[in-house]
């Protein structure tokens, strides 16, 4: 049976040839900066196929003056390595050659980049650009995935996949068992991105900074008044803090692990475990110190400064409780 293919078909098939049979031939890859119509011919009369968003992946078929012919992948999250999860889909067609960034196209990198700072800074206005926050996780993640030897590799690739924690923060936020006490009664934040990071870029402030994000799925959902959960988090901190001492957030996990000494010294009275508050008030004390010793910035040394005081003059950080 004789079977009969459209061009954009026998084009998409002609690339994906060229891709696995690895031949000389240069595969152009590169993505958009503006919502791009997809039509069948390099007309604006033609059918329109489909609409690309903003950081979507398009590989070259070829050009002509004023158009680009490519084969656009729409779909989301595409740092994950199972694109079938995602529900793939590949269109062909024409866009319009404006706002397509390549590989070879000069400062490409920083023009991403600045396109991706610009969407995310649209998502945190109340009434910016609706699918903003996408947008810029995507383009962000284009950066890296086209110029992987740029100096804003590191930083694109950590800012798109904190993008993606935020938002999976927030969705798992309204489930009931967000206030669970302990971690392993709620689904944990999916860490895929956050680890690519640690990958790519070992060493790194930003793999610092990815790795101090995962220790969220680390944290309780609600202490309800106990010592095990404070105790047990302040201790994920501290280990935090000694392995990543270089790392940006490395005050803020020093003050956490010492908040939670303070308001664990509370707990112990309420539990009658007050032999205990001697120890909790010395690793308090110790890693508020150290946190000013980072010198991070000046509100994290002015917030340790008051948590090191509440430590040491025995004031309730935790509940109620009033003297």
């Amino acid at each position: 049976m004789k079977m009969h293919f459209s061009k954009s078909v026998l084009a998409a098939l002609a690339v994906l040839c060229v891709l696995l049979c690895g031949t000389a031939m240069a595969v152009e890859r590169g993505t958009i900066i503006r919502k791009a119509v997809l039509y069948v011919a390099p007309d604006v009369s033609s059918a329109k196929l489909a609409t690309a968003d903003r950081g979507r992946e398009a590989v070259v078929l070829e050009r002509t003056p004023g158009w680009v012919h490519v084969i656009a992948t729409l779909m989301d999250a595409p740092y994950n390595p199972d694109p079938e999860a995602n529900g793939e889909r590949n269109v062909t067609g024409w866009i319009l050659d404006k706002g397509y960034i390549s590989e070879a196209t000069a400062k490409g990198d920083e023009i991403l980049f600045g396109e991706a700072a610009d969407s995310e800074n649209e998502a945190s206005r109340s009434h910016g650009r609706k699918g903003a926050a996408a947008d810029a996780k995507r383009l962000y993640y284009r950066v890296f995935d086209l110029f992987p030897k740029s100096p804003l590799a590191g930083e694109a690739l950590y800012r798109a996949a904190d993008i993606q924690w935020q938002l999976d923060k927030e969705d798992m936020q309204t489930r009931p068992s967000y206030k669970a006490m302990s971690p392993a009664d709620r689904m944990p934040i999916d860490e895929q991105a956050m680890r690519l990071v640690h990958k790519k870029f070992p060493g790194t402030k930003w793999a610092d900074l990815a790795a101090f994000q995962i220790l969220e799925n680390k944290m309780c959902g609600d202490w309800a008044g106990a010592s095990k959960c404070p105790e047990r988090e302040a201790e994920v901190y501290e280990k935090y803090a000694a392995e990543h001492p270089a790392s940006p957030a490395a005050a803020e996990a020093l003050y956490n692990a010492a908040y939670r000494w303070t308001a664990v010294m509370t707990i112990y009275t309420g539990e009658g475990q007050s032999k205990k508050i001697p120890e909790a008030q010395k690793r308090a004390v110790s890693d508020a110190q150290k946190a000013i010793e980072k010198n991070a910035s000046p509100e994290w040394n002015a917030r340790a400064q008051r948590i090191l005081y509440m430590a040491e003059k025995g004031v309730p950080a935790y509940g109620t409780a009033v003297e």
